[in-house]
């Protein structure tokens, strides 16, 4: 899966966490707390969200301070 169809992908499921989320304006340097005004629970089910979104499971506490970094990561997982 190329980084762009994650990245889409990721949009809608930024949506489903947090409804008012303007997602045309997220884009991999988009940070997820300073930006995005993501907390800690709502990290929390993101991930669960990713996981079930894209077949894998995290491999343990992971910290992401931006979107492109949970793309790549994504990218990784789903090789």
């Amino acid at each position: 899966m190329d980084k762009t169809t994650i990245l889409t992908e990721l949009k809608s499921v930024f949506k489903e966490i947090k409804k008012n989320i303007d997602t045309d304006s997220i884009s991999e340097d988009t940070r997820l707390v300073e930006d995005l005004g993501l907390d800690s629970l709502t990290i929390l089910l993101l991930s669960f969200a990713i996981e079930k979104k894209f077949g894998f499971k995290f491999d343990g506490p992971v910290k992401f301070a931006t979107v492109g970094e949970v793309v790549d990561y994504v990218e990784k997982m789903t090789l």
